[in-house]
């Protein structure tokens, strides 16, 4: 694992892009002073890791790769998988977050975006019929909260919304928490978005964040609400 973070550091080091290719076997056998069952493994270990792609044939090796997003979510997913996250875990985090981000979009997006995410919210115009189109709704509504993330200047900060996005969407899926469908979170949830979005057209930071935290709070107090009916429906998860 020492030479797999070895190598790490050097390609960094060494300011190596995603494509470029790693020195031979042979090389780093002599770089880092290792045998080549080590080399070797040092290397699977990177591959798993989704930092390195190795190819065969002529022109083959090891080649820097970049991790997906979608990847890197995932994994970290994975890691949450039996930490039972609850609602009000999730909701903290994005009680802090989001508001903080709207307020630094006010003012800065295009009216391509503006109109995108008015979009978004057009796809569930009409109240969901059952548990199911709740569930989609539910999922459409966390894209618009996502198209927001992509916007940051911040990096690491929309990522982690983007997560919190998944994460909810994953634990509200596996518990149920759309049994049976919430009109309420539903209408009200989507008049939120409305006012960020026109809070956000009018370049009005301090609107779009007290709005958007409140939409927050509104949306964690009746999703806990849905789960404790759902506990009642069906029983702990």
């Amino acid at each position: 694992m020492r030479v797999a973070e070895a190598i790490k550091h050097w390609v960094v080091a060494e300011g190596m892009r995603p494509g470029d290719k790693l020195p031979s076997e042979s090389e780093l056998m002599e770089r880092y002073g290792h045998s080549k069952g080590t080399i070797r493994e040092s290397m699977r270990i990177l591959e798993a890791q989704g930092l390195l792609k190795t190819r065969t044939g002529p022109g083959g090796g090891s080649f820097v790769h970049e991790v997906s997003e979608a990847r890197t979510r995932a994994l970290l997913a994975n890691y949450f998988y039996f930490r039972d996250l609850t609602i009000q875990d999730i909701y903290q985090l994005r009680k802090q977050l989001e508001p903080d981000l709207v307020y630094s979009l006010a003012g800065k997006l295009s009216d391509d975006v503006l109109d995108e995410l008015k979009s978004i919210t057009d796809q569930y115009a009409e109240p969901p019929g059952d548990a199911e189109e709740d569930r989609r709704h539910h999922e459409i509504a966390l894209t618009f909260h996502a198209k927001l993330a992509e916007q940051s200047e911040n990096q690491l900060l929309g990522f982690i919304i983007r997560f919190m996005a998944d994460t909810l969407s994953e634990v509200t899926t596996s518990r149920r928490l759309f049994e049976p469908a919430n009109r309420e979170l539903w209408s009200k949830g989507r008049e939120y978005q409305l006012r960020v979005l026109k809070a956000l057209r009018a370049g009005n930071g301090q609107m779009a964040r007290d709005v958007m935290l409140e939409h927050m709070q509104f949306a964690e107090k009746l999703m806990i609400q849905q789960e404790l009916r759902v506990k009642r429906q069906f029983g702990d998860f």
